[in-house]
């Protein structure tokens, strides 16, 4: 009965926490539009103490008044210029070329830390690779790295988190790890309980 209990409270915390993302997301998605507005709103409204006297209130064009044709004309202006610095950032310049590999740069998963799940599927391949490759030197000292590479990633705070994560959602103990000694298998899931 209490393991029903506690299912149900995962589920709704579970729910929950995805309702809130999916809001968060949201926001996100409008964040564009909602600072376009902001920009062409605040520059327009700075710019017509300055310009406000080129327009008489009382005149109208096409029934609208002058007021109103220099007001979306800032605004015109503003969007227009946004447009130009992207089409230059963008086609001109490329410098979304240099920001993705900055942002490649800074990715550790990118340089030299390996996802868990990624890792996991290396280490089959190791395995594999290993036991049809025993009398090639080059092969085995490929290996070798893979396997040191792999127990320096298993002693990051994200790999606990993922064995967290396992050990709660698939309701496996243990994935097994086959490169890890009995003494690196309690001090992760030592890790994984000082977790919470």
């Amino acid at each position: 009965m209490k393991s029903d209990e506690s299912e149900e409270t995962v589920g709704a915390s579970s729910l929950a926490k995805k309702w809130v993302m999916r809001q968060y997301w949201r926001i996100q998605q409008s964040q564009t539009i909602i600072s376009m507005i902001f920009w062409v709103t605040t520059i327009t409204l700075l710019i017509w103490p300055y310009v406000q006297w080129r327009f008489n209130s009382e005149s109208t064009i096409a029934g609208i008044s002058a007021t109103y044709w220099g007001l979306a004309g800032i605004g015109a202006t503003v969007i227009v210029l946004v447009l130009v610095i992207g089409v230059l950032y963008d086609a001109v310049f490329g410098l979304w070329r240099e920001h993705l590999t900055i942002v490649g740069e800074r990715n550790p998963f990118q340089t030299y830390q390996m996802s868990p799940n990624l890792m996991i599927m290396l280490l089959q391949t190791n395995l594999i690779l290993r036991r049809l490759s025993e009398d090639d030197e080059d092969i085995l000292r490929h290996c070798d790295f893979v396997d040191r590479w792999y127990k320096w990633n298993v002693d990051t705070e994200i790999f606990a988190r993922t064995m967290e994560g396992w050990e709660s959602i698939v309701k496996d103990e243990d994935p097994f790890l086959p490169l890890l000694t009995d003494e690196e298998r309690q001090k992760l899931a030592e890790r994984v309980e000082n977790l919470n």
